[in-house]
């Protein structure tokens, strides 16, 4: 049948890349429970068709980004879970972590919750995550004209629900939303 999974692999996948991953899961869900029981899930997948696997990364990725969107069809959009995932955060912080950056990391969730479903996979995927249009159409299943139009609209609808800022023209707003979408993502 198929090859049996490679506990080392995975135990080295989730090593270097789990802090990632579990970011975006939680960026996808808006929460640290669900985002860890999308991980989980997602995870279990992987295990499960590990014998037809090339790429366990991609694999779970996708998954992740096709578990989550599965669920807002079922759910619709997210309610209730802000307050849970701000106290959750904010008990999680350490001295590495700035509480300016969770409290940002709050506040764009509570904006990427707002959007439509593909529209933040691709947020999410693009500038949190910063894959590539062509990694971003690929995970997603579309095409790269998809993620580009997906993209634009929903940063420009996330630059509508920030509001207006002190001095802030389009292309400053612009810039200064992707980079915030990036040190959330635990880049800097």
């Amino acid at each position: 049948m198929g090859r049996e999974p490679d506990d080392r692999a995975i135990e080295r996948l989730l090593d270097e890349r789990g802090q990632h991953l579990m970011r975006a899961a939680v960026a996808l869900t808006g929460s640290r429970a669900d985002g860890e029981d999308l991980l989980q899930a997602a995870l279990e997948r992987l295990l499960h068709n590990w014998g037809r696997v090339d790429d366990p990364e991609g694999y779970l990725r996708r998954t992740l980004y096709n578990l989550a969107a599965d669920g807002w069809r079922r759910r619709g959009r997210w309610r209730g879970r802000l307050a849970e995932f701000r106290s959750q955060a904010r008990a999680a912080a350490t001295g590495g972590e700035d509480i300016a950056v969770v409290d940002l990391r709050d506040t764009l969730v509570r904006l990427l919750q707002q959007l439509p479903p593909r529209q933040r996979a691709v947020v999410v995927l693009r500038y949190w995550e910063q894959r590539t249009e062509a990694e971003t159409a690929e995970l997603l299943g579309c095409t790269e004209g998809t993620v580009k139009s997906a993209a634009a609209r929903g940063l420009r609808r996330l630059r509508e629900l920030a509001g207006p800022g002190p001095e802030a023209t389009p292309a400053r707003k612009r810039t200064e939303l992707r980079n915030d979408l990036e040190v959330a993502g635990g880049r800097s």
